[in-house]
């Protein structure tokens, strides 16, 4: 019988530093999808309380409590992070593991939005995008969510099989504001 290992998506490829951008991978942990049944939305977001200290947030926000994240993930959709569990939230809404779907990179330094600037057609400054937002939008060509979780952090998740692609768009456009930075 063979041995599995586990790995992360961009195991050997992060962290990386270019310029004044670093790249870091997020601990691989507990991810579920939130969808409520047609019209129990409130009941689906008093179990999550319940079970994590947080409630459903309204669009384009995401909620925090310890090593616990909801995040806002489109019309009728949620993505927690790191519960170990949600109680009582699947009576109320259909709940998926996406443990193994997604990379979850941290965007971060003085340079995160310039760099996030040349990839994503959305305003990620944080005067536009402030702390606690998220947006689905893509990054280069990659469907992805981005969540603001620091002044000088951005979070990125995309689908696992394009963690590859993604540190190399990243990478990529930091050597170029990098470069510019520098006068080149």
């Amino acid at each position: 019988m063979a041995d599995l290992i586990a790995r992360s998506p961009a195991e050997g490829l992060l962290p990386k530093t270019v310029g004044a951008l670093k790249l870091t991978e997020a601990p691989m942990v507990p991810m579920w999808g939130i969808s409520p049944h047609a019209g129990e939305v409130a009941q689906a977001s008093s179990a999550l309380e319940t079970a994590c200290g947080l409630s459903l947030p309204g669009p384009g926000r995401m909620g925090v409590a310890g090593a616990v994240a909801v995040m806002w993930f489109g019309r009728n959709r949620w993505l927690v992070i790191g519960a170990e569990g949600l109680g009582e939230v699947a009576r109320y809404a259909a709940v998926t593991d996406q443990s193994d779907a997604w990379v979850s990179v941290s965007v971060g330094g003085a340079a995160g939005a310039e760099v996030m600037a040349r990839l994503v057609p959305v305003d990620l400054r944080a005067s536009a995008f402030p702390v606690g937002s998220v947006v689905r939008t893509e990054v280069y060509h990659m469907q992805a969510a981005i969540a603001r979780t620091g002044a000088e952090e951005l979070r990125v998740l995309c689908f696992r099989s394009m963690a590859g692609t993604l540190v190399h768009d990243l990478v990529q456009a930091g050597e170029a504001v990098a470069a510019r930075a520098k006068g080149h």
